[in-house]
C-alpha cells in the first residue's frame, strides 16, 4: 500500500474515532443538490470549464460535472461554488 492510501485510511479511521466531518478531515468536497435547480459545492480548488450546459469544478479529489441548461454561476467563494439552473446531473470524475 502506498504511503499516500496509508496516510488517507488513517485519516478516515481518526474522522471516524474523533466523531469529525469526514469533509473537513480529508479535504473531501461537499456538495449539497437542492432539487434540480441549485448545486452548492464546498471545498472546492476552483472552475476548470464553464458553459451554459456543463461545469466542471476541480476538487482534492478529482472533478465534479454538473450538466444542465442555462447553467449559471451564481457565486464563487474561496470555499464555495453555487451553480442555479436545470441540472441534469452530477458526476465526479478522476
Amino acid at each position: 500500500m502506498a504511503w499516500r492510501e496509508r496516510k488517507q485510511k488513517f485519516q478516515q479511521q481518526l474522522a471516524g474515532f474523533l466523531e469529525l466531518p469526514k469533509d473537513i478531515m480529508l479535504d473531501l468536497p461537499k456538495i449539497v443538490l437542492v432539487g434540480n435547480v441549485q448545486v452548492f459545492i464546498e471545498n472546492h480548488r476552483g472552475i476548470v470549464e464553464y458553459t451554459p450546459e456543463l461545469i466542471r469544478v476541480s476538487t482534492t479529489g478529482g472533478e465534479v460535472e454538473i450538466t444542465g441548461r442555462e447553467l449559471v454561476l451564481r457565486a464563487i467563494l474561496p470555499e464555495e461554488v453555487v451553480v442555479e439552473g436545470k441540472i441534469f446531473g452530477v458526476r465526479f470524475l478522476e
